[in-house]
């Protein structure tokens, strides 16, 4: 069985090598060679909205589906009813407009901050009456990782936005001095069966994500984040995996954005939860049973953005909470997204500092020398005694890797499909 993914990125690879055990292809569609995903799987090379290349991809897959959302959604409507798509371009357009976004949770029940759409001069005016400030001016479309925004403290400050971002469809938000930011991730599969994990922090700098840390323990958070992304996978019948993003101000969430497709912030599920949210999407999409989604302790995913550290900065996130995963982003070496996981020995209960911003950030984000965490993998799990905590069966899929030491446990994990041994499965 293929799967079509419209887009070769990071997370792209990830769904595929999350898929070969699984027993699944792929098929990539990019306008470059050159990415993350060719390294794993074939690439039809071309334009987003070649409309001959994405017949292509549908007549060789049984499903399409996407690594990132801003995509052609009229190319993609353009295949037809025969052609399944998922998750639901429905989603996939309400989230390309962040007016249609901010309606959807007016429509739902779920709290956003106050905005208004801009499309003049005249109507940025009375957005500031309306709003107040300070502010956010966005573009409402194609804006991501902090770009086309600008935050609005004046009367001044708005003409200057305007004149730089005008042009295109805008929408003004409220400011929110928010206390931190949370996001939600969960997978409904085409059964209606929902699995969600567990809540995460984040920390963002200029706009981008750099530090998640899961489990984020505040259960009266969880079960409301849960319960509104309840509402948006259930509104849209959804398949696959769904994340929503929300600021935590004064103890309340207040939604922000979200993202109808595997997200950055789930990176830890990978070494960090029983089942990653790339093998759920997968299982999703194509009616499988979903896997637990617990988490198998503390875990943080640490984005390296730039170019690669040094080996010494690379040891320092290492001491800092135990074993590091790294995984490069494409061929070249210039980008990276690394992740450390901590499993607690058994009968341990994990404790909070050793996940807590306050231990992780500095040494980790900074890369400079951190402690080290009592709670460190063995290196050779068979022979120190470790044994991976047993999940329900997985559809009676078994593994494919016969050299794999994990197999009889169930938790094999993605192997590179050239590989000789299951590299990820130590």
């Amino acid at each position: 069985m293929t799967v079509g993914i419209i887009g070769g990125g990071q997370l792209g690879r990830m769904m595929a090598l999350a898929g070969y055990p699984l027993g699944l292809d792929f098929l990539f569609l990019d306008r470059s060679n050159d990415t993350p995903a060719a390294a794993v799987a074939p690439t039809l090379v071309g334009e987003f909205t070649d409309r001959r290349l994405l017949r292509e991809l549908a007549r060789r897959s049984e499903v399409l589906t996407f690594d990132w959302e801003n995509i052609s959604l009229e190319s993609v409507q353009a295949l037809g009813r025969r052609t399944r798509v998922a998750p639901p371009l429905a989603a996939l357009a309400m989230s390309q407009d962040r007016i249609s976004e901010k309606k959807l949770f007016e429509k739902l029940g779920i709290p956003t901050t106050r905005y208004a759409a801009v499309d003049s001069a005249a109507a940025l005016s009375r957005a500031l009456r309306r709003v107040g400030l300070p502010g956010v001016l966005k573009t409402r479309r194609l804006g991501y990782d902090g770009k086309g925004q600008a935050v609005v403290r004046s009367a001044e400050e708005a003409a200057a936005a305007w004149s730089r971002l005008g042009g295109v469809p805008l929408i003004y938000e409220e400011f929110v001095p928010f206390d931190y930011e949370v996001s939600i991730i969960g997978a409904r599969s085409r059964h209606g069966e929902v699995a969600i994990y567990p809540l995460n922090r984040n920390l963002h700098r200029d706009g981008i994500l750099r530090l998640t840390l899961a489990p984020w323990s505040a259960p009266t958070l969880q079960r409301a984040a849960a319960r509104h992304l309840r509402r948006v996978l259930e509104h849209f019948r959804y398949e696959g995996v769904l994340n929503i993003e929300f600021f935590v101000h004064r103890g309340r969430l207040l939604a922000n954005e979200t993202a109808p497709r595997v997200h950055n912030s789930g990176h830890w599920t990978i070494e960090g939860a029983a089942t990653s949210q790339f093998e759920n999407h997968l299982r999703a999409i194509l009616g499988l049973p979903l896997g637990a989604t617990r988490a198998r302790g503390h875990a943080a995913m640490i984005n390296l953005i730039g170019e690669m550290p040094r080996a010494s900065s690379g040891s320092a996130i290492a001491n800092c909470i135990g074993t590091t995963t790294a995984r490069l982003r494409g061929r070249s070496a210039s980008l990276g997204t690394s992740r450390c996981w901590v499993k607690p020995p058994a009968n341990e209960t994990p404790r909070r500092g050793d996940c807590s911003p306050r231990s992780i950030r500095p040494a980790c984000a900074s890369g400079v020398r951190g402690r080290a965490s009592p709670y460190r993998r063995p290196s050779d799990p068979r022979r120190a005694g470790w044994v991976a905590p047993r999940q329900p069966a997985r559809s009676g899929l078994p593994c494919h890797r016969s050299q794999c030491h994990r197999r009889a446990s169930g938790h094999c994990r993605p192997c590179s499909p050239s590989s000789a041994r299951p590299v990820h499965c130590r």
